[in-house]
């Protein structure tokens, strides 16, 4: 396949690859040497953007996948102005010094120094306001540790507020939404909420495409997946043998379907997977040429009854 395409975060400088990696229970379960030569496969195809955060809570076994990630970075040789990184940043450790501690903390761990867009988690506190995120984040802007920001599963409503504020304070807002989308979870990208945001140049990342691979045909997950808002889990597991059946009737896999999938949304900048062995890159490398090759609207077509989360899961989101 050619170069994969690249497209703007929002109204920021970034460029991002079409496709991204990220690093969620991936580089701790793959041989080094494999990995180091997946992650340089990835680089020779066009992906410039790479996913890495600092996971693990109190009283849990540590993780070091963001860790490796940085080794296998350095052994890669991949000279640092010929990517991008994305940072996560937990609004539970929000705090007097803001999110400055988790940022060093992550450039620490990952062996960077400048995080080229941050992604806040959840919302889930509501002690923390709006208007101190904006402003600490227009300070790690200023002092040169971060180029842009988005955010992980928020409301489209309080995207709006943050965009409004941080337009007030002549700062620049949020660019990007991560949001879950796939064969299955479509209500809130797909909705009316954030298509109006979508209409105004603010852009997504899709991410959780595969349902912890339960859209590539692996109903029986083994290892930690993300939440399942709306309980349509259930749903999407008895659809994927369907799933596998239409892929295979276009004489493709199951895993490239479903991220093709999420390359027909327009705006959708980038789509994050992850990977743990080359031929899994290989194939959702292929997805852009699945949509050349199909047609974004057939595409859409086939995969509509799968739709699980429809009347289910509120477009406005969390």
């Amino acid at each position: 396949m050619s170069q994969l395409p690249r497209r703007r975060v929002g109204t920021s400088e970034l460029d991002v690859s079409l496709l991204s990696l990220g690093s969620w229970h991936t580089y701790d379960r793959m041989d080094f040497a494999d990995a180091v030569a997946m992650v340089r496969k990835a680089v020779s195809a066009g992906v410039n953007l790479f996913d890495v955060a600092v996971y693990g809570m109190p009283g849990r076994p540590p993780v070091f996948t963001d860790v490796i990630w940085g080794a296998i970075m350095r052994a890669a040789g991949i000279p640092r102005d010929e990517y991008l990184v994305s940072a996560k940043l937990w609004i539970e450790g929000f705090g007097d010094r803001g999110f400055r501690p988790q940022l060093e903390n992550a450039f620490l761990r990952g062996g960077f120094d400048v995080a080229d867009l941050v992604i806040l988690g959840d919302l889930r506190r509501d002690d923390v306001t709006l208007e101190d995120l904006v402003d600490d984040l227009a300070g790690l802007t200023r002092a040169g540790l971060i180029r842009a920001w988005g955010v992980n599963n928020w409301s489209a409503g309080n995207i709006r507020r943050l965009r409004e504020i941080a337009a007030a304070r002549g700062v620049d807002g949020p660019q990007i939404a991560q949001l879950k989308y796939s064969i299955g979870r479509r209500s809130i990208p797909d909705g009316e909420p954030f298509g109006k945001l979508f209409a105004e140049g603010f852009t997504m990342q899709a991410s959780d495409v595969l349902e912890g691979g339960i859209l590539a045909g692996n109903t029986n997950p083994t290892r930690e997946i993300g939440r399942d808002p709306g309980g349509v889990r259930e749903a999407i597991t008895r659809n994927a043998d369907a799933v596998v059946g239409v892929a295979r009737e276009l004489g493709t896999s199951a895993a490239r379907l479903a991220v093709a999938f999420t390359l027909t949304h327009p705006a959708n900048v980038t789509t994050l997977f992850g990977a743990s062995k080359s031929a899994q890159l290989e194939d959702n490398l292929a997805a852009v040429d699945l949509v050349e090759q199909v047609g974004a609207g057939v595409l859409r077509a086939l995969v509509e009854p799968f739709w699980a989360d429809r009347g289910v899961v509120d477009p406005e989101g969390p």
